[in-house]
C-alpha cells in the first residue's frame, strides 16, 4: 500500500474507527450499520485509491476472512462482532503488510487491555458509569481473557489496528 491510497480512506477511516471503538465500549456491541458503512468506504473509494485491478484483488480478502472469522465464531472461539469486523478490515490491508498489521494489533491489544484495565479497576470508570464494558462477561467464548470470563471490547482493539495501519502507511510510505 501507498501513502497515496491510505490517504484516500483517511478521512473516511478515522471518524468511523472512533465511532466503533466508542460504540463498543460503550454496549460491546459491534453494529452491522458501522460495519456496512466501512465497507461502503473501501467499495466506494476503492477503485480509486488502489486502481481496478488491485482493487479487485483487495476486495476478495473480505469473503475469504469472513468465512474463516465465521467458522471461528461458530466454534466459540471469537465473537461474531470481531469476526465482521475482521472481514471487513480485510480488503483495506495488503498481504505484504500482514506481518507489520500483526505486530499492530498486538502492540495496540496490548494497549487497550492496559487501558480498558485501568479505567475498569479504578474510579476511573465512573467517567462512563453506563458502558456495558465494565461489567462484561464472556459466558458464550471458551475461557475469556486469561480463563477469568471477563469480556473486552475487541471492536476497539479492531478500529485501533486499522487506524494506526493507515496512519502508518500514510507517514512512513
Amino acid at each position: 500500500m501507498t501513502a497515496a491510497t491510505a490517504y484516500w480512506f483517511l478521512p473516511a477511516v478515522i471518524p468511523l474507527a472512533m465511532y466503533i471503538s466508542w460504540n463498543d465500549m460503550r454496549s460491546m456491541k459491534i453494529t452491522n450499520q458501522s460495519m456496512l458503512v466501512l465497507l461502503i468506504v473501501f467499495i466506494v473509494l476503492g477503485p480509486f485509491a488502489f486502481g481496478l485491478r488491485t482493487y479487485f484483488w483487495q476486495f476478495l480478502h473480505f469473503p475469504f476472512v469472513l468465512i474463516i472469522g465465521m467458522a471461528l465464531w461458530s466454534l466459540r472461539l471469537m465473537g461474531g462482532g470481531d469476526a465482521k469486523m475482521l472481514a471487513v478490515m480485510a480488503p483495506y490491508v495488503v498481504v505484504s503488510d500482514l506481518y507489520s498489521i500483526a505486530q499492530l494489533f498486538v502492540a495496540c491489544a496490548l494497549a487497550g487491555l492496559t487501558m480498558h484495565g485501568i479505567f475498569r479497576y479504578t474510579s476511573l470508570h465512573k467517567l462512563a458509569p453506563d458502558w456495558k464494558s465494565w461489567e462484561a462477561r464472556s459466558e458464550h467464548l471458551r475461557g475469556g481473557i486469561f480463563g477469568l470470563n471477563h469480556a473486552f471490547p475487541k471492536g476497539l482493539v479492531l478500529s485501533m489496528t486499522l487506524l494506526f495501519y493507515l496512519i502508518a502507511v500514510a507517514v512512513y510510505r
